[in-house]
C-alpha cells in the first residue's frame, strides 16, 4: 500500500511519455495448467480491459492441451481470451526425465514464438517446471519478466525452481509480507517487489454470494448437503515419488473408510501421475459409489465446492492458500507444502504413513468451520498489478541489479579474519640472534622462537632448518596456514636466486651460500631471502610509517648501520644488489676505520659497535663513569653506558654522540640529495637517540628543496622479522607483483 501512496498519476504521465504516448505496454501472459490460470486469469481480464494502456498476447502451452486433463485451453477461450500460441510441451512419461524433456522441448519451441510476439514483458506464474522454461527463454531474449508468487516456501523441488524464476525475472509480485522479506533476502531490488496479494482471492472474497448449489449437485449428486462432502487433490512429489504413491493410496483408503461423498481430482502431470492414476483405478474410485473422479473443474466452480466443503484433503497448494478464503477445513498431507503460511484451519499430517492417521485426520477435521483467513490477498491484487505494470519504464537498464547485504560482523564471514590466518614463516639472522616467527597477514607476531646464532655454517643452517620445521608444526596448533618462508640476514644478498653473496664481519662463514634450496627443500614452501635493511624498509611499506608513501628510506641503528630505500613504492636492489648499504656512506676522509675496510663510513661512528667502542676508550681512560654510575667487573662495556654517561652529563660521552648523531646527519642529507625521499624512517635501538641530532643536520646542511623531509622513529617493534613475513605476504597474496 505504501508504493502506490507514492504512486501519482503524474508518474504514470511521466511513464507514458517515456515509452511514447503512442506505445502500449506489449504484455505477454503464458499459461499451462489449470492451476495457474486460475491465478493469472484475474491479471488477463483486467488488462484486457484497458486497451488504452496493453496489447494482451496469450501463450497457451503444458497441461492445457493434454486430452487426459480435459484440454484446458478451452476455459481460456470460453472467458473469451483470444489464444496467440499453442505450444506442445509435454512428452509423456512416468519418471523425472520426462519432466526434463518437456522443459528442453518447451526451450526449443518458445524462441520462435517470443521472436514473433516481441512482447514488452512476460508474465510468468509459480513454480512449476513449464514455468522455469517460460522464464529461461525469456531472459536469454532481453525479454523483461513479471513473476508472480515469488518468495513464498514449499516443500519439493518447486521450491528451487520458484527461486531459479526468481533470479530470472525483472519484477515480482508476491502475496505475503514473508514473501516480500524472503524476496529481499534473496537480494531482489526492493523497488521492484509488489506486495499485492495473491490475484485468485480478487474472485475468492466476492464467490460465496452466487448460486451454489447447483454446482455441488453438477458435480456431486442430487443428495448432497453443503458441509457433508470432501474435496481430495493430491499431487505426486518428485523428490520422492514412491513415498508420495504410497501416501496417496493409504489416502484413498482412508477416504473409502470414512464413507463421505469425495470429489478426486486427478494430479498434476508431474512425474509419478500416471502411477497415481493406477492408484485411483486399482482401488475402483472411478466407480465408487461415495467418489466422483475428474479431470478438471471450471475455476468459478471449483470455488464454490472447496467454500462448501466438509473438509478438503490433499497436498495441493490451493488446500493451504485459497481455501483458507472460506474457512474450509484442510487437512495437508506430507511435505509439499512445509514452509507455507497456513491459517488455522490447516492441518498438518507430515507423516502420512499410516491409514489410521489419516482417518484420524479426518474425523478431527470434517464439518468444522473456521474463521476466513486474508493471508494471501485482501481482494485488490489486480488493481495494484496493472498500476505496477504502468509504473514500468521500459528505457530503464534491461539488466537487473542485485541488492547484495553489507556483510555481517561475523567471524566466519570476515575477509579480515580469513586473512589473519594467512601467515608467514619470517627468520631474521644477526649478529647474535637466530629468530623465527609466525607472523600473520596484520603484522601480529603469533610465536617467536630465538636462539644464538651458531658460528659456523653447518650449524647454523641446521638450526635455522629445525627451528622452521618447529614453527611450521606449531602454525597448526595455533590456526595459521603458512604460505611462504621469509628470511632476513646481514651482508649483500642475490633476492632472485636467494643466495647471500657475501656477509659481514658479523656473520662468519656466510658467502656463496645458497638459503633458499634447502629450507625449500625441507619445508616444502616457497622461500624469499633479502637484506635485513631491505626487510626493514618493506616492514614499514606494509605495516608502517611507509605504508602508502611512495618514496621513503629506512635506516636502521643498531649494531651496525644499514637500511633500504623505497622508490616509486618499489625496493631498490642496485645492479649488482648492493643498493642501500646506507651505513657505508662515507662522511668523513679520515675518520676512524670502518669493519668494511674503510674509512669515515656512517657505520664507524653511529653504530652500535662504533659507540661501544668508544665507550670502552673512556672507560680504560677512566673517563666514562659519572656519579649515578658503575660498571661490574665481568660486565662489558657497552654503548648503553656511554648514553647512559651522557644522560648524565659526561662531557666526553655527550661529544661522542653529538659526532655520532652530525655523521648519521650528514648521511641522510646525502640520501636526501640523491634519491629525494618524502619521509626518512630511524629504527632501531639507537633511533630515539638519533633523531633530534638528525633534523639539526638537515635544517644546518641540505638544499632548502630537501629540508621538507619528514624524520620519524619507526613503531614497529620488530621490523626485521616484520620485513621477511612481507617478503612472502605481499608475495602469495599478490598485493604487490
Amino acid at each position: 500500500e505504501v508504493y502506490f501512496k507514492n504512486l501519482t498519476k503524474q508518474k504514470q504521465k511521466e511513464v507514458m511519455e517515456k515509452n511514447g504516448n503512442s506505445h502500449k505496454l506489449r504484455v505477454c501472459v503464458a499459461t499451462c495448467n489449470r492451476a495457474d490460470y486460475s491465478k493469472l486469469a484475474p491479471i488477463m481480464f483486467g488488462i484486457k480491459a484497458e486497451p488504452q494502456f496493453f496489447e494482451l498476447d496469450v501463450v497457451v502451452l503444458g497441461s492445457h492441451l493434454i486430452d487426459d486433463y480435459g484440454n484446458t485451453y478451452r476455459m481460456i477461450e470460453q472467458d473469451d481470451f483470444d489464444i496467440h500460441t499453442r505450444l506442445h510441451t509435454i512428452v509423456r512419461g512416468e519418471d523425472e526425465a520426462a519432466m526434463v524433456e518437456s522443459v528442453g522441448l518447451a526451450l526449443v519451441k518458445l524462441p520462435d514464438v517470443l521472436n514473433r510476439l516481441k512482447p514488452d514483458i512476460m508474465i510468468v506464474h509459480g513454480d512449476r517446471f513449464d514455468a522455469l522454461a517460460l522464464a529461461t527463454s525469456a531472459a536469454l531474449m532481453n525479454i523483461r519478466i513479471l513473476h508472480i508468487e515469488g518468495g513464498e516456501v514449499s516443500g519439493t523441488i518447486d521450491d528451487s525452481i520458484r527461486h531459479a524464476i526468481t533470479k530470472l525475472a525483472h519484477y515480482h509480485v508476491c502475496c505475503t509480507r514473508s514473501a516480500e522479506q524472503h524476496l529481499i533476502a534473496m537480494c531482489e531490488d526492493h523497488d521492484r517487489i509488489l506486495l499485492a496479494g495473491c490475484p485468485s482471492y480478487d474472485k475468492l472474497l466476492s464467490a460465496k454470494n452466487k448460486d451454489y448449489m447447483s454446482i455441488i449437485r453438477m458435480w456431486l449428486g442430487e443428495d448432497v448437503k453443503t458441509r457433508d462432502y470432501i474435496v481430495a487433490l493430491q499431487h505426486p512429489v518428485t523428490t520422492d515419488i514412491k513415498h508420495s504413491i504410497k501416501m496417496f493410496e493409504l489416502t484413498l483408503d482412508a477416504l473409502i473408510s470414512f464413507n463421505k461423498r469425495t470429489l478426486v481430482l486427478f494430479p498434476n502431470v508431474d512425474a509419478g501421475y500416471k502411477e497415481m492414476v493406477r492408484v485411483m483405478r486399482k482401488k475402483g474410485i472411478e466407480h465408487h459409489p461415495n467418489f466422483r473422479a475428474v479431470k478438471h473443474v471450471p475455476f468459478d466452480q471449483f470455488i464454490q465446492l472447496v467454500a462448501h466443503a466438509g473438509c478438503m484433503i490433499g497436498n495441493s497448494s490451493c488446500g493451504v492458500r485459497e481455501v483458507g478464503a472460506f474457512g474450509t477445513p484442510v487437512i495437508n498431507l506430507g511435505t509439499r507444502q512445509t514452509g507455507r503460511e497456513t491459517g488455522e484451519n490447516v492441518l498438518h499430517v507430515r507423516d502420512a504413513d499410516t491409514q489410521d492417521k489419516i482417518l484420524h485426520a479426518l474425523q478431527l477435521q470434517f464439518g468444522k468451520q473456521y474463521p476466513c483467513s486474508k493471508i494471501y490477498g485482501d481482494g485488490n491484487a489486480v488493481p495494484r498489478i496493472l498500476k505496477f505494470l504502468k509504473s514500468i519504464d521500459l528505457k530503464e537498464p534491461l539488466q537487473k541489479k542485485f541488492c547484495f547485504p553489507p556483510v555481517k560482523d561475523n567471524i566466519s564471514q570476515d575477509i579480515d579474519h580469513i586473512l589473519e590466518t594467512q601467515s608467514a614463516l619470517a627468520v631474521d639472522l644477526g649478529g647474535t640472534n637466530l629468530r623465527v616467527a609466525i607472523v600473520s597477514m596484520k603484522g601480529e607476531i603469533v610465536k617467536k622462537y630465538t636462539q644464538l646464532n651458531p658460528k659456523t655454517y653447518e650449524d647454523r643452517l641446521e638450526l635455522i632448518l629445525k627451528m622452521c620445521v618447529e614453527a611450521a608444526s606449531e602454525a597448526v596448533n595455533v590456526n595459521c596456514r603458512i604460505l611462504g618462508v621469509g628470511i632476513s640476514t646481514g651482508g649483500r644478498v642475490n633476492p632472485r636466486e636467494g643466495i647471500v653473496l657475501h656477509s659481514t664481519k658479523l656473520i662468519q662463514e656466510w658467502s656463496s651460500v645458497d638459503l633458499r634450496t634447502p629450507v625449500s627443500d625441507a619445508l616444502h614452501l616457497p622461500v624469499w631471502v633479502d637484506n635485513d635493511g631491505n626487510c626493514a624498509a618493506l616492514a614499514e611499506r606494509k605495516f608502517g610509517h611507509g605504508k602508502g608513501i611512495e618514496n621513503f628510506v629506512t635506516l636502521i641503528t643498531g649494531t651496525g648501520i644499514g637500511g633500504g630505500i623505497v622508490h616509486q613504492h618499489e625496493l631498490i636492489h642496485g645492479s649488482s644488489f648492493c643498493a642501500a648499504e646506507l651505513g657505508h656512506i662515507v662522511v668523513s676522509l679520515d675518520g676512524p676505520e670502518c669493519l668494511c675496510g674503510s674509512q669515515g663510513c656512517i657505520e664507524a661512528y653511529a653504530s652500535g659497535i662504533a659507540l661501544q667502542r668508544e665507550a670502552k676508550k673512556l672507560h680504560d681512560d677512566d673517563l666514562l663513569l659519572v656519579e649515578g654510575m658503575s660498571v661490574k667487573k665481568e660486565e662489558t662495556v657497552s654503548a648503553a653506558h656511554l648514553i647512559q654517561a651522557a644522560k648524565l652529563g659526561n662531557t666526553k660521552a655527550e661529544s661522542i654522540l653529538r659526532t655520532a648523531g652530525t655523521a648519521l646527519g650528514l648521511g641522510v642529507v646525502n640520501i636526501l640529495h640523491t634519491v629525494n625521499p618524502s619521509l626518512v624512517i630511524l629504527s632501531g635501538v639507537l633511533a630515539n637517540h638519533y633523531v633530534n641530532a638528525v633534523k639539526d643536520v638537515i635544517n644546518r646542511q641540505a638544499l632548502s628543496s630537501a629540508k621538507t623531509v619528514d624524520v620519524v622513529v619507526s613503531n614497529l617493534a620488530d621490523p626485521a622479522l616484520l620485513g621477511a613475513a612481507s617478503l612472502v605476504l605481499d608475495y602469495t597474496t599478490r598485493r604487490i607483483y
